[in-house]
């Protein structure tokens, strides 16, 4: 059968190949790299980046850090302003924490389950309580009590800052110019780059913890409410406008209501990446489920680390399917106030029995010990499994095989280029996709990062990031296209890509360094099974969508199954695809810096030694570059709408 073209897949093709936009890209920028290339080479000879190229900043930041330390407790500015500010979260998450206890065991179950009852049905307040009792039953209630704590107060600074921003970029152009690169580039930074200001500034603790998760978590508050504001509709909003209302009014009566599940949406994904971050601020001291998982991660106790990952989980499942289920019913949150009253009556009679009864700490006896036999699981994977298996050979040797066989020659290769080669590769690639800023943008990003004399760590960290990226582009694609080309096997993953995607980014390490143990393969190994599901569900939506027409057309012409695939859906939702590249590599980078945990090196390795011990200017030197890897990796994977609009953009 003939080749099938859907009539919208393809473009007319251009007379000649010189005249492709690409094409002329490409020749400027070989002629400009022909010029450039001979001159760095000749003037700083070598692959590495030139030491003469380098700006030493650890002196001026460690004496950055020895005057915050001295001047903690004495200037002005921390007296008056940062102080206050720690001593109200400490007092805030304080309070918070010792209501959860004296409302004791049985009152935050019931009252966690009568709030999911009232918003989502029967269904998930049963499994709401058995969420609950199940972190109580694994000895891990007073831990959960502290991570919900932190989280409450977190979450609700968050929405409230996310809010203010959003408001003010959904009703003025000017702040909406202003705020969209910065909320770009918050989005892309991996967690553990927010942790190194705040230590600086507040030093170990709950505060730095708190207000390392607030600024983490408010950015998608802020654009989910200004994407509300602005997408509300208009003919509303101009009827409000004739009746003589005021700006204030349109506000409060048309504005917010219209963006209300806009809103409910930034409150959930807040709450999820709150509760990430509340985890993995665990090293700065946060405390709660995320420094027993970090504690037992250390001593390599599995066990240990699954009893305090399990009831992360399930508080992270818990509570997206509330918000989730009460965006879904919004329509029906007001009806019937009643209700609610005596949900509450009955939450407070249960919390007031239960504290008569003497039901405030979890029981010991109620508990159970799943360390013990996780661990000789553990162990006799480690002697049955690891290696020496018939055939398929065993975990470890398929991590030694992946780390010698490709993450070996991948680092060393791009150790091995010249660094101009790097910069040149960096900018076609980020200009081929998008237009001379975004080229510019990428190359001063990758610049900065031999600047500040970490070129080799970060290429080490290139290479971890680009293998699992291509793994899970190959899996995730091609789970993608089955999920969309079969119902049943949509049904099928919806539950387990839901609760992975749930799922905070340091659970994703305990059962690699079971399977695997601690080195570069497990790292990249998590933030392959932790970008999968956004790159699954990306793919398949972007191949659900494509145009029925288009489809209906191809089939028409007799076209097989293979060739709808390949000539019409493909085609059609390539934007889809290249969104799920960059969710894919920003999602692969942020756990392969909490990979420094496990053994994986580079600059994970750099930012965890150096809140470890300290050493506030070789973690502030590694985040840096992190922020920078991670700006030029978005804007290397990320299309830019400009590039349509201009010409030879």
């Amino acid at each position: 059968m003939a080749t099938i073209t859907a009539p919208t897949a393809q473009k007319a093709a251009p007379p000649g190949i010189l005249t492709h936009p690409a094409t002329r890209k490409l020749l400027a920028l070989a002629a400009l790299a022909a010029i450039l290339a001979p001159i760095a080479a000749t003037q700083w000879s070598g692959a590495t980046w030139p030491s003469a190229l380098t700006v030493d900043v650890s002196e001026p930041l460690g004496k950055a850090s020895d005057w915050i330390i001295d001047n903690r407790d004495t200037h002005p500015l921390f007296l008056y302003f940062f102080g206050h500010v720690s001593n109200v979260v400490v007092i805030a998450v304080r309070a918070v924490y010792l209501a959860l206890l004296a409302v004791g065991w049985a009152g935050v179950t019931a009252i966690g389950a009568l709030v999911a009852w009232r918003v989502a049905g029967v269904k998930l307040a049963a499994g709401t309580a058995a969420a609950f009792l199940a972190c109580g039953l694994l000895g891990m209630w007073v831990p959960t009590m502290q991570t919900l704590a932190l989280m409450v107060v977190a979450v609700l600074a968050s929405v409230a800052v996310g809010a203010l921003l959003g408001l003010a970029a959904g009703l003025s152009d000017r702040m909406d110019r202003v705020l969209r690169p910065v909320l770009d580039t918050m989005q892309v930074l991996p967690a553990f780059a927010y942790l190194l200001p705040v230590v600086l500034v507040f030093g170990i603790g709950v505060p730095a913890a708190v207000l390392a998760t607030v600024v983490y978590a408010a950015p998608p508050m802020a654009r989910l409410t200004s994407l509300g504001l602005r997408g509300a509709d208009k003919e509303v909003l101009e009827a409000v406008e004739s009746l003589g209302t005021t700006a204030r009014q349109r506000l409060l009566t048309a504005r917010i209501p219209l963006a209300r599940k806009e809103l409910l949406l930034g409150v959930n994904q807040t709450i999820m990446m709150a509760l990430s971050m509340a985890v993995i601020a665990s090293v700065i001291g946060a405390g709660g489920l995320g420094d027993r998982v970090y504690q037992a991660l250390a001593s390599v106790d599995v066990g240990a680390a699954l009893a305090a990952g399990i009831p992360i989980v399930l508080l992270a499942v818990v509570l997206d399917r509330v918000t989730g289920a009460a965006g879904e019913r919004l329509g029906e949150a007001g009806k019937s106030p009643v209700t609610w009253l005596y949900a509450l009556v009955v939450a407070a009679a249960v919390a007031l029995a239960g504290r008569l009864a003497g039901f405030l700490d979890w029981p010991d006896g109620w508990e159970l010990n799943i360390a013990e036999p996780v661990n000789r699981a553990v162990d006799w994977m480690t002697a049955h499994l690891y290696s020496g298996v018939p055939v398929v050979g065993g975990t470890a040797d398929w991590a030694a095989h992946f780390t010698s066989w490709v993450l070996n020659p991948l680092r060393d290769g791009l150790q091995w280029l010249p660094w101009w080669s790097v910069l040149l590769i960096v900018a076609a690639l980020a200009w081929l996709i998008g237009t001379w800023r975004t080229a510019l943008t990428a190359v001063l990003a990758m610049a900065a990062i031999g600047v500040l004399g970490v070129w080799k760590p970060s290429l080490d960290t290139l290479s971890q990031v680009l293998a699992a990226v291509a793994v899970t582009l190959v899996i995730g694609f091609a789970t993608g296209v089955a999920a969309a080309r079969s119902d049943r096997v949509e049904r099928l993953l919806r539950p387990v890509l839901d609760v992975f995607q749930t799922m905070p980014q340091f659970v994703y390490l305990i059962p690699v360094v079971a399977l695997f143990g601690v080195g570069r393969a497990p790292a990249v190994a998590a933030a392959v099974v932790y970008a999968l599901p956004a790159v699954v569900r990306i793919t398949a939506q972007g191949l659900r969508q494509v145009d029925p027409a288009a489809m209906e057309s191809a089939r028409s012409l007799g076209a097989t199954g293979g060739q709808q695939l390949r000539q019409v859906q493909l085609p059609l939702a390539r934007p889809a695809l290249l969104l799920a590249v960059n969710q894919g590599v920003v999602l692969v980078l942020a756990v392969v810096i909490i990979g420094g945990l496990v053994g994986g090196g580079a600059l994970g390795y750099q930012v965890v030694f150096g809140l470890a011990q300290g050493d506030l200017a070789t973690g502030l030197v590694a985040g840096a570059a992190i922020v920078c890897l991670g700006l030029m990796l978005d804007r290397v994977t990320q299309p830019t709408e400009r590039r349509t609009t201009k010409k030879g953009a």
